[in-house]
């Protein structure tokens, strides 16, 4: 039967308008089960405590549990290619942070392209490395401990979390700008390096604010300054090393991802709760005490960043010549 070209057109124009209508009923819908988080790290870690502030949230405002995965290992390219792999439905989400960044150059071969696999959804929180010193070492402030590194070669032992984490590159653009030598030594994790600083082992470490800030209020780790742009209000009284080695910035971040192809409905809907839940008193508290400040803005913002990020540390790895083990 040939239908009446009016009939026909009409008919026409509503199938090409179901796919559309589709996308807008899922997002619609969405979460009707549980969503998973998948963490890089194990728990208890700065990282995972954001991952489940966050999750909390998103519970509470979306009725649905938002569930912590936590998958240790490969410095956090395992985490990453198992949400790369999942399918782009809005129920698998990863805990994005600055190892993402380096890991883009420090590791030759992987299976995935960070910032072309993973639809950056909304950023979280950004907090500071806090340089950290043992005790014995007689400078007490960053110009101080610049003359006394330049004294002699390999005087100075610092200590990170491995090759290739945040705190051993962070250490190597200050190497780089600050014009001085010291000796990396990697741990496997960040508790066994601070052990080893606390010893006398090593003289020096760039920890973050929640894995040190205990030990600096106790006087049993001597912090000379922030790494950051600005201070720190969890450390207020700090400096920043920026005030003595100009343009030096070197932060974490964190912030939610998925999987590319994530309909743009499902992650404009998350970046909305997450926005919300950055500008809620005690979620701004609960941030606060990890010694971080909230960072909001739209998916496109968070895109933005990871890519500056990504270029920034990929120089600094080269500078190092640091590889993946």
């Amino acid at each position: 039967m040939k239908l009446p070209r009016r009939q026909f057109l009409y008919l026409a124009a509503g199938a090409a308008a179901l796919p559309a209508i589709s996308r807008i009923a899922r997002a619609q819908a969405y979460p009707s089960r549980p969503v998973r988080i998948i963490v890089p790290f194990a728990p208890a870690g700065s990282t995972d405590i954001v991952a489940r502030l966050i999750g909390q949230w998103l519970s509470e405002r979306f009725g649905q549990q938002f569930v912590i995965d936590n998958r240790p290992g490969g410095g956090g390219n395992i985490a990453t290619e198992a949400v790369v792999r999942a399918p782009a439905d809005g129920y698998t989400l990863l805990l994005v942070g600055g190892f993402n960044a380096i890991n883009a150059t420090l590791y030759d071969k992987l299976n995935f392209n960070f910032i072309r696999d993973i639809a950056p959804v909304g950023s979280v929180i950004r907090f500071p490395y806090v340089m950290v010193v043992n005790s014995s070492v007689p400078a007490k402030s960053v110009p101080e401990f610049i003359a006394y590194a330049k004294t002699g070669p390999d005087k100075i032992n610092y200590a990170s979390a491995g090759t290739g984490a945040p705190s051993h590159v962070t250490g190597e653009l200050f190497k780089m700008m600050a014009g001085v030598d010291m000796v990396h030594v990697p741990y496997r994790s960040a508790g066994p390096a601070i052990t080893d600083l606390l010893g006398g082992q090593v003289q020096v470490m760039f920890p973050t604010t929640v894995s040190s800030i205990g030990y600096i209020r106790a006087g049993r780790l001597r912090a000379l300054a922030v790494t950051a742009a600005t201070r720190s209000d969890a450390l207020p009284s700090t400096p920043t090393i920026a005030e003595f080695v100009p343009g030096y910035e070197a932060t974490s971040w964190a912030g939610i991802g998925a999987p590319k192809n994530t309909p743009v409905e499902i992650v404009d809907k998350l970046n909305k709760e997450i926005n919300a839940g950055l500008i809620d008193p005690n979620m701004k508290a609960r941030l606060a005490d990890l010694g971080g400040t909230v960072l909001a803005g739209s998916p496109a913002d968070f895109g933005k960043l990871i890519a500056e990020e990504t270029e920034k540390w990929g120089k600094v790895v080269k500078f190092s010549g640091a590889k993946a083990d």
